[in-house]
């Protein structure tokens, strides 16, 4: 089979490996659509791992299964995760399922979405594989695992309708930020980004306002949401300058929620006073768990949140080497899918 082979961002090559066979628990998929997520693009993150076949957000068809695998059969249709919880121990048991040992440190995905076919493995066959309702095309279950990121963060938040809220980043998760607190009855959504081609898409996809990120952020907050910062202040931008905007940028009794984070050894300097005084809540937010994909998968279902409209990008497994590359674009690209088997 062809798998696309991650040497760095500009050097990913498309190779030939065994095609996988199940164990007694476990499961092969044929990938029909996998999603290039913004992490697989880091490539300081990824680089150090390299040569490595990348691709978490697949969906396709069950071609094979265990003897011992029980809830799902051969011909379904799934969408599957390679990092799940264990669901026992004391970060699973209070709500920090993403926390865990087992979800932080086991992939069960042999070799990667990105290849025509998938071996699935251990707790993401029982807790991460989820059949797709019929009305569901592969392209929209590619979305379920990065909206999940969304659902879990505006939980985190305690989002409620008519608050206002500030996106520091318009990049993919920053748009589903933005399309799941407009579904879910947020005032005010304001969004940045240095990139004119994705404040334009967050103006389409439910922000009230849009502003250039190094523009002063605080002050256009408090001109367009009655003169009070953000409620809620969701950082989805790596960089420094967009970190230091979002701590400057709620209101009083608000969240700032870190769902991207500054690359390791990076700090910023923070004085606590202002927060302490002001009744300033910092929280963070990592991945998803079973039941964020699963309430995902239910708000692309009724059309909820829809997300056809931000695939820009499709490729073949043939061309991922021009995918990744495309993908690292900051204009004229939002998310690019790959079709190994088309």
């Amino acid at each position: 089979m062809k798998v696309g082979v991650y040497y760095k961002n500009s050097d990913v090559r498309v190779e030939e490996r065994p095609e996988p066979k199940a164990g007694d628990h476990d499961i092969v998929v044929r990938v029909m659509a996998c999603g290039l997520c913004g992490s697989d693009l880091l490539e300081w993150y990824r680089i150090k791992r390299a040569p490595l076949v990348l691709g978490h957000e697949p969906a396709g068809i069950v071609v094979e299964t265990g003897k011992l695998v029980t809830n799902v059969k051969v011909g379904d249709r799934v969408f599957v995760t390679h990092h799940v919880p264990c669901n026992s121990c004391y970060h699973c048991r209070t709500g920090h399922e993403t926390a865990c040992t087992t979800f932080q440190t086991t992939n069960n995905f042999e070799p990667g979405g990105f290849s025509q076919f998938l071996r699935v493995s251990g707790k993401s066959v029982e807790t991460g594989t989820f059949v797709l309702p019929d009305s569901m095309t592969f392209e929209q279950a590619t979305f379920i695992e990065p909206l999940a990121t969304a659902v879990r963060a505006l939980r985190t938040v305690a989002l409620k309708p008519a608050q206002s809220v500030l996106v520091c980043g318009s990049g993919v998760a920053g748009l589903l930020l933005i399309k799941l607190a407009r579904a879910m009855g947020a005032g005010s959504i304001i969004a940045t980004d240095i990139s004119a081609y994705r404040l334009e898409k967050a103006r389409q996809f439910g922000a009230t306002h849009t502003i250039t990120a190094n523009e002063d952020v605080p002050a256009f907050v408090r001109k367009v949401n009655d003169g009070r910062l953000a409620d809620v202040v969701i950082l989805c931008a790596g960089a420094l300058p967009a970190a230091k905007t979002a701590l400057m940028s709620a209101e009083k009794g608000g969240t700032i929620l870190f769902f991207a984070v500054p690359k390791p050894g990076e700090t910023v300097d923070v004085d606590f006073n202002p927060f302490w005084r002001d009744d300033i809540t910092i929280k963070t937010c990592y991945g998803a768990a079973p039941l964020d994909n699963l309430q995902a998968l239910e708000l692309i279902r009724h059309g909820t949140v829809t997300v056809t409209d931000m695939v820009t990008h499709r490729f073949g497994i043939d061309k991922i080497g021009e995918a990744f590359m495309t993908g690292a674009r900051p204009d004229g690209c939002m998310k690019v899918v790959i079709e190994p088997n088309q």
